[in-house]
């Protein structure tokens, strides 16, 4: 089942199209994906790079000396991974997609490094955004409402 997704920073300088076969993700735990987006963990989704179309080009820095990672200057979007090497696949953020509740976590990589209390969570108490009084009122002190 190929399909083509598009995708993009936070402030819409940088998108792409990405054509996908299916919709397996995985987990990067390794300290540098850790240290490059903030987060205990990195969601991607790997593709080829013949079915990856950049509109509006990513800006790239060398993250270690056998890879480099795509991103947008202009507002810190992490966007991906990939080998030096000419390896012919990129990882793709899966937060950076357009809509990225169709991809599904099929394996965790750099285990290592990987903080067990943070991979089920799902005991914890919710709360939405639009849920949150400091959220909402700072929103609504702009003009607005509070997006999804």
């Amino acid at each position: 089942m190929t399909k083509t997704l598009t995708g993009g920073c936070q402030c819409g300088r940088v998108r792409y199209a990405v054509t996908i076969e299916n919709d397996d993700a995985y987990l990067c735990h390794c300290r540098m994906c850790q240290r490059a987006t903030g987060g205990f963990a990195a969601a991607f989704v790997n593709v080829p790079l013949t079915g990856l179309t950049w509109q509006g080009e990513a800006d790239w820095y060398q993250s270690s000396p056998i890879a480099h990672r795509p991103f947008c200057s202009a507002c810190g979007t992490p966007l991906g991974f990939a080998f030096l090497d000419g390896a012919q696949a990129i990882d793709i953020t899966v937060g950076s997609f357009d809509d990225p509740s169709a991809f599904v976590p099929t394996q965790h990589s750099g285990a290592e490094s990987m903080h067990e209390a943070w991979l089920d969570t799902a005991g914890l108490p919710r709360q939405t955004s639009a849920d949150l009084e400091s959220v909402v009122s700072r929103w609504k002190a702009v003009g607005m409402e509070v997006p999804e």
